[in-house]
């Protein structure tokens, strides 16, 4: 394929010096942050600040952690655990706070926080302040960020046009060489985990790279040494974005980055993808479909109406070997030939400054509260706002004719809300209702959580305890009922004779069978908890 070199190389240094520029500007003033916070000697300034906001705001000290990173509103949910926003009260920089349940599974915090340490001063990878525990969980406080792309991707409207996804794209594949280039590999490309910048701040529109919690070391930082190439691996990333031989259990390089990569592009363009939407009994085989679904769609029937360089990309990245290198500059160079088709320029213009008449995004208008994930917001559309007006509609006629009965039933809500309300403060049993957004309201749940699962395990023992006693009154029942048949009187068991034969220095206690012991009976006996270790440590080698 013939390519104007002289012309994509331009935009690749436009496109760069636009992030330069930026960067330059943001490393530059993270720089003093982090001075700030790691500083031991405070600047007078500083301290009277601090002092002023202390005493002039009256706080719960449970909302603090890390002794300066004041907790605000709960902005995601996930399988780890829950986010705050936050800020830091020295120097009122607003933070994001990561919070995960200490009893977890396979907790990820911790090694997150090394992987931050690892990649600090890379340019557009969140700065990470703080890493502790904090009462149930493990916290970690890093840079607080803008929306992600999939939040960005929805509000345009699931769609993306060819110019943003290029420069989208050039900057994804920087991203993934500066973490590459420290020895590590990423294994969950997804849109989610790729966000912007502030509003306000030089880097606004720069795509960030958050969430490292899966990323692994694919060569020995040392002596450069690639890892081992293996098979019969266990799945690790995002199903729908994940490489080929991810799905066939082949461990992970440099490679299975790049092409998934490359369907977050298609997704990007296309705005949905050919193996989306499979159903299937389980989920194993729900991701075996998707594999066979991945190879047998031909790259350029995906780029069918799209330029033929994504197609190309994909074609290209597939066929590297387990440990070759990528060229990064290539790819750039290959997916910024595309603007040079189309008459454009990588220019830093992206769709979601378009939105709002050109206002930009706004996430008070945008992006409704959603606390269950990173956001799955209603689209700007025109389809779903006449969706919302019928119900609307519908929702004021039936309030019409149903107003009368609600009068009644308010009514007696509030004269029953009026007695419990009463009961409840003479009892000293009142609790105000709490935001579901906020710090507390968490605690609360945690609380409620683990005394639920405190009750459930004095249950399942005061089970275990009836079940053994019960056992233990069959063995006695059989061993009278054997003795009977052998014409033995019941009243003189051996252990009798023994006692009487040695006095009151031996009083033996019959106990139950090995087998039939609970952990609480034999507390030198630690097999169970030898078993456990092992399962778990062999669990986290399988996630490697």
């Amino acid at each position: 394929m013939s390519m104007p070199i002289a012309s994509t190389t331009l935009a690749v240094n436009n496109l760069t010096n636009i992030n330069g520029n930026a960067n330059f500007n943001v490393q530059a003033n993270k720089q003093l942050h982090h001075q700030a916070v790691d500083s031991p000697a405070r600047s007078s300034m500083t301290a009277t600040t601090a002092a002023n906001s202390n005493s002039n705001s009256s706080r719960d000290d449970s909302t603090i952690v890390g002794l300066h990173y004041k907790i605000g509103k709960k902005i995601g949910e996930g399988s780890f655990g829950v986010l705050f926003e936050g800020t830091n009260m020295i120097n009122g920089v607003p933070v994001a706070i990561k919070f995960e349940p200490r009893k977890t599974e396979a907790p990820q915090l911790r090694d997150e926080y090394k992987t931050y340490k690892i990649l600090n001063g890379t340019p557009n990878i969140p700065y990470a302040y703080y890493f502790g525990q904090e009462g149930l969980h493990n916290i970690l406080v890093i840079d607080l960020l803008g929306p992600s792309l999939e939040d960005l991707f929805d509000w345009c409207g699931r769609k993306f046009s060819v110019k943003t996804v290029v420069q989208v794209a050039v900057q994804m594949i920087t991203l993934i060489e500066d973490l590459h280039a420290h020895d590590l590999i990423y294994r969950d490309i997804k849109p989610d985990n790729f966000l912007i910048g502030r509003p306000g701040q030089p880097d606004a529109n720069n795509i960030h790279l958050i969430d490292f919690g899966m990323a692994k070391q694919y060569r020995d930082p040392k002596t450069k040494q690639h890892i081992p190439y293996r098979e019969k691996k266990s799945l690790s990333g995002t199903a729908r974005y994940m490489s080929i031989n991810t799905h066939l259990g082949r461990e992970q390089s440099r490679r299975d980055d790049m092409e998934a990569l490359g369907h977050v592009f298609f997704y990007f363009l296309r705005g949905h993808l050919p193996w989306q939407g499979l159903k299937a009994p389980n989920n194993k085989q729900k991701y075996e479909k998707i594999g066979e679904k991945k190879r047998s769609t031909n790259v350029y029937d995906l780029a069918q109406g799209l330029p033929v360089q994504f197609g190309r990309y994909l074609e290209i990245v597939r066929s590297l070997s387990f440990e070759e290198c990528p060229d990064y500059e290539g790819y750039r160079k290959l997916l910024l030939s595309v603007l040079d088709d189309l008459g454009e320029t990588a220019d830093g213009q992206y769709d979601w400054m378009k939105l709002n008449d050109g206002r930009g995004w706004d996430l008070n208008i945008n992006k409704k509260p959603n606390l269950h994930g990173y956001g799955h917001p209603n689209p700007p559309n025109e389809k779903s706002r006449k969706h919302r007006n019928k119900q609307l509609q519908m929702q004021q006629l039936q309030q019409q004719q149903l107003q009368q009965q609600q009068q009644l039933q308010q009514q007696q809500q509030q004269q029953q809300y009026a007695q419990k309300t009463e009961a409840d403060m003479r009892n000293s049993q009142y609790k105000p209702k709490l935001d579901p957004t906020s710090y507390e309201a968490y605690q609360h749940q945690t609380q409620q959580k683990y005394l639920q699962e405190q009750q459930k395990r004095q249950q399942q023992q005061k089970l275990q305890e009836q079940q053994l006693q019960e056992q233990q009154l069959q063995q006695q029942q059989q061993q009278q009922q054997q003795l009977r048949a052998t014409g033995q009187p019941p009243s003189q068991p051996q252990a009798q004779t023994q006692s009487q034969q040695f006095g009151a220095r031996y009083q033996p206690q019959q106990q139950p069978s090995a087998a039939l012991r609970t952990p609480e009976q034999h507390p030198n006996d630690d097999n169970s908890s030898l078993a456990a270790s092992h399962k778990g440590f062999f669990q986290k080698l399988c996630c490697c």
